[in-house]
């Protein structure tokens, strides 16, 4: 039987594949930054990085680049994708984002 499907096999213990929302490409899960609908530090509603995928609720996938960042916040992205009528603030996201580029790595 014909495959029918576009999207391509995965591959068996490769692991959960989700969507970067900035580039669009597929990734394992591993590779990507969750991130929730959640509060900023002013409690207006904001994006929040969730690194260790454990916050409740609906999550999104970006690569950890300012590149994927800039190109989410261009296309409004993150409510589309968290599925908020809500306007979302990005810049908890950047400045997560930011401090890890900073970080000596070792």
């Amino acid at each position: 039987m014909a495959r029918t499907s576009m999207r391509p096999a995965l591959i068996v213990g490769e692991g959960p594949v989700r969507t970067c929302v900035g580039c669009r490409a597929r990734a394992a899960k591993s590779e990507l930054l969750r991130v929730v609908s959640g509060r900023d530090t002013h409690g207006q509603a904001a994006v929040v990085p969730d690194p260790d995928a454990t916050a409740p609720g609906r999550g999104a996938h970006l690569h950890p680049t300012s590149a994927c960042y800039d190109l989410a916040v261009r296309r409004r992205a993150f409510a589309r994708a968290l599925r908020s009528d809500e306007r979302l603030a990005t810049e908890p996201v950047g400045d997560y984002l930011a401090s890890l580029a900073a970080a000596p790595s070792t």
